[in-house]
Parts: structure tokens; C-alpha cells; sequence
């Protein structure tokens, strides 16, 4: 009797070759798992609140600015709105540049940042009378625009402190407003 040893091993012994490492694979997987151990028992709560950071502002430390912000798009003032009252600033939101003009007349802000096409008054009649006025001629200005001939169109304005193509970087916008907040102070009352 001979032994085809190739018909052995593809009949008896390739099943157990393949099964076996297969079932200790299985094996330590559930072991891994920790299936059999009982959940940890639930935290108690604890009988007083643990202490809040502090809320109060150090009279040293300066809180941000507020941001006016006007586009004539509810998407985009919503997203510029989340963005930087996340990021801790007072913001006010205008859909064009009467409205934002209307905001400038009753309240101060440290960046202006618009959209340069809009109905009823752009953003470049908005840059024009923010500059022509005293009140707000060092008012910083950001212009925000998702046309790339409006962009070139707007380099040749004076005081402008950037040029944003939609959509833009939020890490880079922060860092904008953040350096330029600083830089218009609040007029002192004799």
C-alpha cells in the first residue's frame, strides 16, 4: 500500500491546517474583547459640583472686538457668525451696505468684513463711505468676494486689510481679525 503523500495532505490534513489557526485566531480575539467580564459599576455622583474655570475677565485681559459683518447671503453670514462668536467676538450682521451703514451710525466695531457684490448698496459703495467718513475712516476692512474680477477690481481701493475669495480659510480669517481688532481703539468721551 502506498501513500500518495499530495492526495493525503489536500484530503485529511488541509482542512485542520487551515481550521485550527483559524479557530486559535478566533479564540484570542474574544479573550481580547474581555466579552466575559462585568461592566465597571456606574461613577457616582459627586455630592458638589467640581469648581468652574473662572468666568470673570481679568480687568487686564482684553475681550475681543466686535465684527460687522454684511453679505447680502443668509448661508454665509451664518457661517461668519458662528465662526467668530465661537471664537469669542460681539458680533452684528447687516444683508447690505445701508444696513451696515445704519449699524455703523449706533454702534463702534473693530473689523468690517463685506461682500463686495450685494443689492442696494455693494461692497465697494460701503468701502468708499466707511473711508470718506471720520467716524470710521481707520475702521480695518476685510472684503470677501467669490468673484476673481471683483478681487482684482478691489486692490486698488486704500485701507483695505485683506481680500477673502469665498469660500475662504477660517484659520486664516481668525488670524486676520484677530491681529487687526486691536488696532482700532474706541474713541475716548470727553
Amino acid at each position: 500500500m502506498q501513500f500518495d503523500i499530495q492526495e493525503l495532505l489536500s484530503t485529511y490534513l488541509l482542512p485542520f491546517v487551515i481550521a485550527v489557526p483559524f479557530a486559535i485566531l478566533l479564540f484570542v480575539l474574544a479573550l481580547r474583547r474581555g466579552d466575559d467580564t462585568p461592566a465597571p459599576p456606574a461613577p457616582k455622583p459627586a455630592s458638589e459640583p467640581p469648581p468652574s474655570p473662572i468666568t470673570e475677565t481679568p480687568v487686564t485681559e482684553q475681550l475681543p472686538g466686535a465684527i460687522l459683518l454684511v453679505d447680502d447671503s443668509a448661508v454665509a453670514r451664518a457661517k461668519l457668525r458662528k465662526l467668530f462668536v465661537g471664537a469669542g467676538y460681539q458680533v452684528e450682521v447687516a444683508g447690505d451696505g445701508r444696513e451696515a451703514l445704519e449699524a455703523l451710525a449706533t454702534g463702534y466695531f473693530s473689523v468690517l468684513i463685506t461682500d463686495l457684490e450685494m443689492p442696494n448698496m455693494d461692497g465697494f459703495e460701503l468701502i468708499a463711505a466707511v473711508q470718506g467718513s471720520l467716524e470710521t475712516e481707520d475702521l480695518p476692512i476685510i472684503a470677501i468676494t467669490g468673484h476673481d474680477e471683483l478681487s482684482a477690481r478691489v486692490h486698488d481701493y486704500q485701507g483695505l486689510y485683506g481680500i477673502f475669495k469665498k469660500p475662504w480659510n477660517d484659520r486664516e480669517l481668525l488670524k486676520r481679525v484677530e491681529a487687526l481688532a486691536s488696532l482700532r481703539k474706541r474713541p475716548r468721551i470727553h
